[in-house]
């Protein structure tokens, strides 16, 4: 019996080793293959997306904060890190508010018949002067009492998108106001000398390249735009005077770029008062008509999976950071942004 077991337990062996080896090949063979069929598969359907514009993505929808499930609420809309125009990357780990995203949480959290007042919690320096005013006219036109809590720093844009507020409340620390327009014209004039390139540029007309990175401005060309500028900063001036009941001298007065603390900001009739959320959240209530407990919601952009892919399939190309970056600095723009 001894003999007849030694014989056959190395055959079962060698069978059972010979039948693991074919399943790992095949495993190995089978599982790259996959991957990269699946990965296949979702990039397509991004670049699907992308194509037929089914990347976008859906409505905003409500998230409970804090208080009761149901009944009357106080919507909070934040205006977070600097403000530009169109629609903020599905990749994005920086705070900033993109216009396109934020009238769509304005518009449905308007839409919401539960909502009686909007918390708008500002903490940007501002950014884009086209941006900062769409924010602000769309939460104009929502009819809803607003009540603005300042957080760290509310200048410029930040401060421009605050006047669609009733009632302005800064931390007594809060950065506040920086009223004014900046625009940056990068000159390489001298650089392009020095390592001997030259542009043969052809135009249309004297201004076409005005502002352009290889040649400084003429005398005409800074007035020209010193009056864009200026004009841009009158239309500022007058959304503030508006906003805070002040005539428009006063508010010239302040609006020379500075930001003030939150308590200067008090005294110069730029906030109403100097508090805290639980603060923000009572004058909130109040404003409502809310007794009790606020219910206290907000609403955020919906991204869907295939908005996540179609931003997957755009991080090349024009989008990426080091293109983006570029065209930031080299393209002439005029700003409601403090720069410190």
């Amino acid at each position: 019996m001894m003999e007849n077991r030694s014989v056959e337990k190395p055959e079962k062996t060698g069978n059972r080793s010979a039948l693991w080896v074919l399943i790992g090949m095949v495993t190995g063979f089978t599982l790259p293959v996959v991957a990269c069929l699946g990965f296949f598969f979702m990039f397509i359907l991004g670049m699907s997306a992308l194509g037929s514009g089914a990347a976008a993505a859906g409505p905003p929808v409500p998230v409970h904060v804090s208080g009761p499930l149901t009944g009357p609420a106080i919507a909070i809309v934040e205006i977070n890190g600097p403000i530009i125009s169109g629609r903020a990357p599905a990749f994005n780990s920086t705070p900033l508010t993109a216009s396109e995203n934020a009238v769509e949480i304005i518009r449905q959290t308007a839409k919401d018949p539960d909502v009686k007042v909007i918390l708008l919690k500002v903490n940007s320096p501002g950014g884009s002067v086209v941006a900062s005013d769409l924010i602000y006219r769309e939460l104009k036109n929502t009819q809803l009492p607003i009540v603005v809590l300042m957080g760290e720093i509310a200048a410029s844009g930040g401060y421009y998108t605050s006047m669609a507020g009733e009632y302005l409340i800064a931390n007594p620390n809060s950065l506040v106001g920086s009223i004014g327009v900046i625009s940056t014209f990068p000159n390489a004039e001298e650089l392009f000398e020095k390592i001997g390139v030259e542009f043969n540029v052809f135009t249309s007309g004297d201004s076409k390249d005005f502002g352009s990175l290889y040649r400084d401005m003429t005398p005409e060309e800074r007035e020209y735009w010193q009056g864009v500028i200026d004009e841009t900063y009158e239309g500022f001036v007058q959304i503030v005077a508006e906003g805070r009941g002040m005539d428009a001298e006063t508010v010239r007065a302040l609006a020379d770029g500075r930001v003030y603390t939150g308590r200067q900001a008090l005294e110069l009739g730029l906030v109403d008062q100097l508090g805290y959320e639980k603060d923000a959240i009572n004058k909130a209530a109040k404003m409502g008509i809310i007794g009790g407990e606020p219910r206290i919601i907000r609403y955020t952009s919906n991204v869907g999976f295939l908005s996540l892919l179609g931003g997957l399939a755009n991080v090349s190309g024009q989008d990426a950071l080091p293109y983006a970056l570029i065209e930031w600095v080299l393209t002439p723009k005029m700003e409601f942004r403090w720069v410190p």
